[in-house]
């Protein structure tokens, strides 16, 4: 399952640039370790704002984060705060 998020994560932020947004860089070693350390504080991961922009935050890490296939790789309180920050920029799936 930990290979499938950052496969759906990656192709997430190819997805992203050619819309124009540009993400950072993960490497594939320290993908869930980021993953989790952004869902875990108080700011919307990296391309957040952008891709609200765009109507694209299906392309976000909160979203990867909610989708079904990928929340047993999370914590409760990480899915939440992923959740909340959809909710908050009025995204609903």
């Amino acid at each position: 399952m930990e290979q499938k998020f950052i496969a759906a994560w990656a192709k997430a932020r190819a997805d992203a640039a050619a819309l124009g947004v540009r993400l950072r860089p993960v490497a594939d070693d320290d993908a869930l370790k980021t993953a989790h350390r952004a869902l875990s504080g108080n700011r919307e991961s990296d391309g957040f704002a952008a891709l609200a922009d765009k109507k694209r935050l299906d392309l976000s890490l909160e979203a990867l984060a909610t989708d079904k296939r990928f929340t047993a790789l999370f914590s409760d309180e990480e899915a939440n705060n992923a959740l909340m920050r959809l909710l908050d920029a009025g995204y609903y799936k």
